[in-house]
């Protein structure tokens, strides 16, 4: 099916017909990602016999290595691969990743985790600048797309998220798995789904068109010829030289530390070289990305803590007073059960403001994210006030809280998904969706820098005194995040000149 870009673009309703193929590819790879970073924090204390301190510093630099490496994975897809190639060879390596974790994730933890670091880098972004290929720039559907891709990346996270915490922890199918095959078993369903995800990828390209073709080589005549197959190689080399590299870092958080401090420099040094050779009108529409990339930093820090600190916390001090649900699979899946009912109403929402010239721009959508995410931490601080004398609470209440940050979510993290594809330049599209991953890297490292110290504060403390401890910690960040969404609808005006025309 050999389709144009202008047919691909020109497309009646509110959703191309191709979204729903991307949607389904990014579900499963999802819930391979998402079943195992739910796993992560438990496995670690539970049974390589990790402190929570320790745990949650792991935590960071594994989640902070995963988000970094989709900007190698991004400049890689700009540069050489092309998007599908660059998305089918992330989605190898996870396959890979979870199938040595599926034989022995106590021996093999940090060489499967590291596989899955950079697979993910090679998928994430790629499927991402895909979607936005999808739409005409300036269409004011494009929201609404990445609202309904949100929902498929939910979708594979709640299932993902509750499934491989709860058959880990033999809550579900314990009377057909050996307690001693549960962890198996469970990195092995990361396995199969992400099969899944590139099969139904291979028969999605039919109808991609040219959209994530491989780049071709300008001539000095001016015309074209295919990329040298010695870059394409050179590239699935380096990339299986970076896995022992990154299983290094990961284990050793004091590496994380120094890539950290290093890498976001580079970056941005890197970009402003790049942006000596746009026009001044792109140049002030990657000034207005660079303020999107910034605050996400902050939002993510405090938002992640779902996968280090409330997990402990879910283990600890909640009971099961929702419909008996395991509180670990709550905290890891609780926010994608939300987002998938909620995440298309939304889109249609802005497309109704939008349709009556009443839509809020994107930095009102941010300050937006940012108060619904203070309220939420609020609620999470509230939690105390339910709590009886063994430092036990309730997971009602937590879930009601969990809703009120996935309104936040969805007034950011999708929205900031579209517009890194509005402010990108052609050429820099790949590099940009990398570097708003890269931002949610320093937020998971700041997130898993924020859980330790919540659990460095509480050595020997009663499970109360813990309690009390985590939830002063989440009125903390609460009061942080509502003043960020202040400062940026304060700043609104400027950052809407920079966009000019990008709403």
């Amino acid at each position: 099916m050999n389709l144009t870009l202008e047919q691909i673009q020109d497309f009646k309703g509110k959703y191309p017909r191709q979204i729903w193929s991307l949607f389904f590819s990014e579900m499963w790879e999802r819930f391979c990602f998402y079943g195992m970073r739910g796993m992560l924090v438990f496995f670690m204390i539970s049974q390589l016999n990790f402190g929570d301190e320790q745990a949650n510093l792991q935590y960071g630099a594994t989640q902070a290595f995963v988000y970094a490496f989709t900007f190698v994975g991004g400049l890689f897809a700009d540069k050489i691969l092309g998007f599908r190639k660059s998305l089918f060879w992330g989605g190898l390596l996870m396959i890979v990743g979870s199938v040595i974790l599926s034989i022995d994730p106590h021996q093999f933890f940090f060489l499967g985790i590291a596989f899955t670091v950079v697979g993910t880098g090679f998928f994430k972004p790629n499927i991402s600048t895909m979607v936005g290929k999808l739409y005409k720039a300036g269409d004011s559907r494009t929201d609404a797309g990445f609202s309904l891709f949100y929902a498929g990346i939910n979708l594979g996270a709640l299932l993902g998220g509750y499934f491989c915490i709860a058959i880990g922890k033999g809550e579900m199918f314990s009377s057909f798995i050996p307690e001693d095959k549960r962890w198996n078993v469970a990195f092995s369903l990361a396995a199969i789904v992400m099969v899944v995800s590139l099969v139904n990828f291979i028969f999605t390209q039919r109808r991609l068109g040219p959209i994530g073709l491989q780049p071709q080589t300008l001539n000095a005549d001016g015309t074209f010829s295919p990329m040298a197959k010695w870059k394409e190689y050179g590239v699935y080399v380096l990339s299986l030289v970076f896995v022992p590299i990154i299983m290094t870092m990961v284990s050793i958080t004091e590496y994380t530390d120094l890539f950290m401090y290093i890498v976001g420099p580079l970056t941005l040094i890197y970009l402003f070289y790049e942006m000596t050779k746009v026009t001044p009108a792109e140049r002030k529409k990657l000034w207005a990305a660079l303020v999107f990339i910034i605050f996400s930093i902050l939002f993510w820090g405090i938002y992640e803590q779902s996968g280090g600190s409330l997990s402990i916390f879910a283990a600890n001090n909640l009971n099961k007073d929702l419909l008996g649900l395991d509180p670990n699979g709550v905290n890891n899946s609780g926010g994608a059960f939300f987002i998938i009912f909620l995440a298309p109403i939304i889109g249609l929402l802005w497309i109704w403001l939008s349709e009556r010239k009443l839509e809020p721009n994107t930095l009102i959508k941010f300050g937006l994210g940012f108060i619904f995410l203070g309220l939420g931490y609020y609620l999470l601080f509230a939690t105390k006030f339910f709590a009886n004398l063994q430092g036990i609470t309730s997971l009602n209440i937590f879930t009601i809280a969990l809703l009120v940050i996935t309104f936040g979510e969805l007034c950011l993290s999708p929205i900031g998904l579209s517009i890194m594809t509005k402010l990108s330049t052609e050429k820099l599209q790949g590099m940009m969706m990398g570097m708003w991953f890269l931002a949610s890297a320093y937020g998971q490292y700041v997130a898993g820098i924020i859980g330790a110290n919540m659990a460095s504060a509480r050595e020997g403390a009663t499970n109360y005194e813990k309690l009390i401890t985590y939830t002063e910690g989440y009125k903390d960040l609460g009061i942080y995040a509502l003043v960020a969404g202040l400062v940026l609808i304060l700043i609104s005006p400027f950052v809407k000149k920079l966009m000019q025309e990008v709403h």
